[in-house]
């Protein structure tokens, strides 16, 4: 990851981490996902339990990085909106 990629990365994080604690919730995660379109309760679940791979009902800014790393793709898209 590069200096700009990791730019990126953390301008989104900082949008989904509404309270500022470092950590991404269920409810953050659900409020940015409203702002792209309507999501179900279901929706924002089942991307918690994909990304939250610890299980402590939390994403992490490692956990964040992980999935970003990995979804190089979704996330050039989500810089465009965010």
């Amino acid at each position: 990851m590069d200096d700009e990629e990791k730019a990126i990365f953390d301008r989104i994080f900082k949008r989904f981490d509404k309270n500022g604690d470092g950590k991404i919730s269920s409810s953050e995660l659900g409020e940015a996902l409203q702002t792209l379109g309507s999501v179900t309760e279901e929706e924002v679940t089942s991307m918690m339990s994909e990304i939250d791979t610890d299980g402590d009902g939390y994403i992490s800014y490692r956990e964040y990085i992980d999935f970003a790393a990995a979804n190089r793709g979704l996330m050039k898209d989500l810089s465009k909106i965010f």
